[in-house]
């Protein structure tokens, strides 16, 4: 294996890592699931911005996540493809970096409210899911993420830099 492989698996293993960590801190205080969630780890959403290996990162992150902190088979499996879906557009709208968070908040303001009601069976409250999955997006995401993107952008060479 090149380098150049090693440090992208690196890369994404640590941010699935730091991930689930963020995760577990949000869950230890009630705020990684359920209808109004903040998970800190959403914050995450924009280092797609700095690196594709942050796309499996997330991904893996998310599934692991909800996995470790006993999430339904729907939440780990189509709960974490939102988390993806937001992750490769966040890749694609990179050049604009204000609309990074976007996609995920998009994505995960649209999806888990069906992962709520139909894995966890919270009765046709699919709006007011909407609205609440929404709102913790776009503090972790728009908020959160965009203060890490915009702090991060001055030490990314250093953080995300390619194997020679």
């Amino acid at each position: 294996m090149n380098n150049k492989k090693v440090m992208f698996l690196t890369q994404a293993a640590m941010i699935a890592a730091l991930y689930v960590v963020l995760t577990f801190i949000a869950n230890a205080f009630g705020l990684a699931s359920g209808a109004i969630q903040v998970r800190l780890s959403e914050a995450l959403a924009v280092l797609p911005f700095f690196t594709p290996a942050a796309i499996p990162g997330l991904y893996v992150g998310c599934m692991l996540a909800n996995f470790l902190t006993g999430g339904c088979v729907l939440d780990i499996f189509v709960g974490s493809l939102a988390t993806l879906i937001g992750a490769l557009a966040a890749y694609v709208l990179r050049k604009w970096k204000w609309l990074v968070p976007l996609p995920n908040i998009i994505a995960n303001s649209l999806i888990v409210p069906f992962v709520l009601i139909h894995g966890y069976g919270m009765a046709d409250a699919w709006w007011y899911l909407f609205l609440t999955v929404g709102a913790g997006e776009i503090i972790s995401c728009g908020i959160l993420g965009m203060g890490l993107l915009l702090v991060m952008r001055n030490y990314s060479t250093q953080l995300f830099r390619t194997a020679d």
